[in-house]
């Protein structure tokens, strides 16, 4: 889609917002249901018609026989039109998975990063753990375990 075509793509707006979307799904699917229900009431009408129509020189199954291809057709559009509606309700449910995941990932990152910090750097670890007893400890921040092997000799002694 060019950003300069002046008509928004249809739905656009509706993708957008995982409310909307799922409005919109619900509202096919209520539509898909009500097909569903016309096509199961017209498969038993077309197997009644279908096993009723004998001709000369039958046998009683063989009506049967001639109605199972045309059941079987209607058995499988019914059969697609249910996973239709089950598959609306999953992409409207992957729909909000999406959404909330989206609010969740700066938090998650922002954590991350400060993880990755804090293992980079472990005084600052150790600095937020003792920001409330910073004042008790100041005196005693020299003589704490060396910060790594070249400040050993700069250290002091009691």
């Amino acid at each position: 889609m060019n950003s300069n075509d002046p008509k928004p793509a249809p739905l656009s707006d509706v993708a957008q917002s995982p409310e909307a979307t799922a409005r919109y799904l619900a509202d096919v699917q209520r539509v898909l249901l009500d097909i569903g229900r016309n096509l199961e009431t017209l498969a038993m009408e077309t197997r009644v018609h279908c096993r009723g129509t004998h001709l000369d020189g039958d046998r009683w199954y063989h009506a049967r026989l001639r109605a199972l291809p045309v059941e079987k057709a209607l058995k499988d559009v019914l059969k697609h039109v249910n996973g239709l509606t089950e598959g609306l309700e999953k992409s409207a449910y992957k729909r909000n998975a999406f959404a909330d995941e989206v609010k969740k990932l700066p938090g998650m990152r922002r954590e991350k990063e400060l993880e990755r910090r804090r293992k980079k750097n472990p005084q600052l670890q150790a600095v937020s753990e003792n920001s409330g007893q910073q004042g008790a400890r100041a005196s005693d921040m020299d003589y704490g375990n060396p910060t790594s092997i070249y400040d050993l000799d700069s250290r002091e002694s009691a």
